[in-house]
């Protein structure tokens, strides 16, 4: 596939760059890159992969530009607010370079879908925030032969691996199994710097370049830490697990435990009934009890600048990291240990850490989360 004028043009510092050259650049222009996620890490990657001339990309994000993105989501303006992200992103990357194609889907990657965009591309790039989809993503990559380059963010932290090349090992040799529902906190729930997802989504594109074009030597079987308070990096070795590169369908669904922001939630009876499962309850059903009386306890573990974009009334601050010291003991000198309590915060993942503090260190008896938090409570207001 030969190169354009207006090509040439562009591209002329691919062109002179020694061990690149024009045969690279005909190999990105011949090639296809399915992105998963047009988040944090999805932007940078996007912006890079279009400027360098990767010829065909396929976005796939069913969320909705909200103000609280435009921190680390550096493909969209204030304007781009309530747009769906795959149809901004495209237009975006076809302002930056009108010689490749875009192709935008405003979907979610499922069981029912997975296969056939996985199929229709060369490489995967997983901008994805949660593990259901980090596992479907690697099981159809699996299954179809593609090589996906993994990228994950966490507070101060990132890692970016490629998975699936060459025989090398799959996401699952990296985590056989999911973690549980309260082990590892969303961005929303932790924070992340706003700049972390452009160096690890920056890296996820050269990592996908070196693929399409053979040049360099990707990350298959090393994983890049990256810690960007001190710009320390580390790389580990990872070794393929062989049954974990067998796979022929799709695992079956993840359980409910690595589905931090759209898990499937128990009726507090059923949660009750489940040994060890979390205790949690739905808005609709906190909204019930508290129309029908008397309203069970609420208290508020989220962080004070979190409680004054808004709370539920009546209920009592007590930020998590306070609750599991002494200072948690005069804000809950109002409150009846023995009485129903639900508790929440903004997703419903730190709420969960609280209940073990409350019943341990202050003898409240089997207090509730609220599902979804304060986030879900608002939405089923709108």
């Amino acid at each position: 596939m030969s190169l354009l004028p207006e090509e040439i043009q562009r591209y002329r510092r691919h062109l002179s760059l020694r061990g690149f050259g024009p045969a690279a650049q005909e190999r990105l222009k011949a090639s296809t890159v399915l992105v998963i996620g047009a988040g944090g890490l999805g932007c940078p990657a996007l912006l890079y992969l279009a400027a360098a001339g990767v010829g065909r990309l396929v976005v796939m994000d069913d969320d909705r530009v909200e103000v609280s993105n435009l921190q680390r989501q550096v493909l969209y303006t204030a304007a781009d607010a309530g747009r769906p992200k795959a149809e901004a992103a495209a237009d975006r990357l076809l302002a930056l370079n009108p010689l490749i194609s875009v192709e935008p889907h405003a979907e979610r990657l499922t069981r029912a879908n997975a296969l056939a965009r996985v199929a229709d591309c060369d490489v995967v790039l997983d901008g994805t925030d949660n593990f259901a989809t980090r596992y479907l993503v690697n099981d159809a990559c699996v299954i179809a032969g593609k090589p996906f380059v993994y990228g994950a963010i966490h507070a101060f932290e990132g890692q970016l691996s490629v998975f699936n090349w060459r025989g090398g090992p799959s996401y699952r040799c990296l985590f056989p199994a999911p973690p549980a529902a309260d082990a590892v906190p969303n961005c929303a729930e932790a924070g992340v710097l706003g700049v972390l997802p452009g160096l690890i989504g920056t890296a996820q594109a050269a990592e996908v370049i070196k693929l399409l074009t053979g040049i360099g030597t990707p990350l298959s079987g090393r994983i890049l830490l990256w810690n960007a308070l001190t710009m320390e990096t580390r790389i580990m070795r990872l070794r393929a697990v062989p049954a974990n590169l067998a796979l022929r369908e799709l695992g079956a669904d993840e359980p409910a435990a690595c589905r931090i922001q759209e898990r499937t939630t128990p009726s507090p009876a059923q949660a009750g009934a489940a040994a060890g499962g979390p205790r949690e309850i739905r808005v609709g059903e906190l909204r019930a009890l508290l129309a029908a009386g008397p309203a069970p306890q609420l208290v508020d573990v989220r962080e004070a600048w979190e409680r004054a974009e808004g709370t539920l009334a009546g209920s009592v601050h007590v930020p998590l990291g306070v609750l599991g010291t002494a200072e948690a003991g005069p804000l809950l000198a109002g409150l009846d240990p023995l009485a129903p309590t639900v508790v929440f915060c903004a997703g419903g993942v730190r709420s969960l850490r609280a209940l073990p503090l409350l019943e341990n260190r202050h003898g409240f008896r089997r207090p509730t989360s609220l599902a979804g938090g304060y986030q879900a409570w608002t939405a089923l207001q709108h």
